[in-house]
């Protein structure tokens, strides 16, 4: 009975622990989306995120009032500064951006504004025909 309760609070650890993980640090999913950013802004008391939001092109004929274009907001970490620079050149130059994202199971409030977390960006080049 004793090496029963040993290994019952052994696999109830590593449950609570395997469950933490997944909430706090695993990925639902990664991709990509592409368009023009179109707002930044810091935010947090305590952790600091980059909050922005992204014109996806696109319509959208579900608006009582006509067309509606499609947004995407996003964050990324304050501590990726390497992400942020490449935000706000593209920003500061009007270029379209490829931002690769990791999307979370949860969002957290005091993480970001969102599940989706940037990671990497890419200038778009418009194909010369």
């Amino acid at each position: 009975m004793k090496k029963f309760k040993i290994w019952a609070s052994i696999i109830g650890i590593l449950v609570v622990a395997g469950s933490i993980y997944i909430v706090f640090f695993a990925n639902y999913s990664t991709g990509y989306r592409v368009g023009t950013i179109i707002k930044m802004t810091e935010k947090g008391v305590l952790i600091k995120t980059i909050e922005g939001q992204m014109h996806t092109g696109g319509i959208s004929g579900d608006s009582s009032d006509g067309d509606a274009t499609s947004m995407w907001d996003f964050s990324v970490r304050k501590s990726n500064d390497e992400v942020r620079q490449a935000i706000e050149q593209a920003v500061d130059n009007g270029v379209r951006v490829k931002l690769y994202y990791e999307e979370k199971f949860y969002q957290w409030s005091f993480f970001g504004d969102t599940k989706y977390f940037v990671n990497k960006v890419e200038e778009v080049r418009d194909k010369e025909n």
